[in-house]
């Protein structure tokens, strides 16, 4: 089916998802006019204050972007919204979303028919990421208008399924909007996300090695120095299964290949559940797709690479398959 309007100045069908800590304004705004989904957690500004700060920001910059730049107009931009019960600001975040009338949100930890029907109240498109078809199927009938299947070697919190397997059970009964997610990054990867079936590569790890990404340089250099096999799968941090960097489990002073098993109902996004590590902060997400993250460089830099990619993909893709019977 066509993409809503919402998506008309996509330069790549990349959406990039919220990183907790590092995607701030500088980090979104350099996204959306590069012509990819920029996005951020509404729990990144604190207090409430600041999330009001961000949005006025990101919303006149994009649009300041879109006045002296009317042959390349920014992307849209994104809001994630923790649904799950322990987010006691929830409230106040969607009114302040409310009042910025912000074009797409995305939904965590929960289907919520409310959060959706308020979204859809102003005008604004639902992402809802999911971990396998059970949930897509939940989030669909409570009212999201998209999914985003999180699928194995995705970065932070993440599944378990193999993205063929994921893709392939949702679109087996759902035409509406996809973006996949999961150890995307390298521009054939979105393409193979397309071929697939998704709308769009959900997109997360490749971002921290950027200039704009809130993230500490050590943090930035762990990730143009490690590979899918320096990605560790754990629940101790958070409660929740998620993909972390094996390096900074190591400079915690533990041991990534004995962790112990953490309680999944003491949900905690931002202590370090049975270690004093905090997630995110101390212990770092990454997914397993960056291998091909070789440099920190700016975002514009990183999304002009991707596109060079992708378009070369495009082109080997018509060339390797013209010997083949259609």
């Amino acid at each position: 089916m066509p993409l809503p309007s919402l998506f008309a100045n996509l330069r790549l069908p990349v959406i990039a998802s919220p990183l907790f800590i590092i995607s701030t304004p500088e980090l979104v705004i350099a996204q959306c006019k590069a012509g990819v989904v920029g996005s951020f957690p509404s729990l990144n500004a604190r207090p409430i204050s600041q999330l009001d700060e961000w949005l006025h920001r990101i919303t006149e910059e994009l649009a300041a972007h879109n006045r002296d730049h009317p042959e390349a107009p920014a992307a849209p931009f994104a809001v994630n919204q923790i649904v799950h019960r322990t987010n006691n600001r929830l409230d106040e975040d969607m009114a302040m979303c409310a009042k910025w009338q912000v074009p797409l949100l995305i939904t965590s930890l929960g289907a919520r028919e409310d959060v959706y029907n308020a979204a859809h109240g102003w005008g604004g498109i639902v992402l809802h990421d999911v971990i396998d078809d059970r949930f897509a199927r939940k989030a669909i009938e409570k009212g999201a208008d998209g999914l985003i299947p999180v699928a194995a070697g995705a970065g932070g919190h993440a599944g378990m399924q193999s993205p063929f397997a994921l893709m392939q059970e949702i679109r087996q009964w759902f035409t509406g909007l996809v973006a996949l997610s999961g150890a995307i990054g390298h521009g054939r990867s979105i393409l193979a996300a397309q071929a697939l079936g998704a709308d769009f590569a959900y997109i997360g790890s490749a971002w921290i090695a950027c200039e704009e990404a809130n993230a500490m340089q050590g943090y930035k250099d762990a990730i143009v120095a490690s590979s899918a096999g320096d990605i560790v799968y754990s629940n101790l941090f958070t409660g929740i299964h998620g993909n972390y960097l094996r390096s900074s489990i190591v400079n915690a002073g533990m041991d990534p290949d004995n962790l112990p098993v953490s309680d999944p109902t003491a949900m905690n996004f931002g202590s370090g559940g049975n270690t004093e590590a905090k997630a995110w902060k101390d212990i770092w997400g990454s997914g397993q797709g960056i291998g091909t993250i070789d440099a920190v460089e700016p975002v514009a830099a990183r999304v002009d690479r991707f596109a060079a990619e992708y378009h070369e993909a495009i082109a080997a893709l018509a060339t390797n398959t013209a010997p083949f019977k259609r």
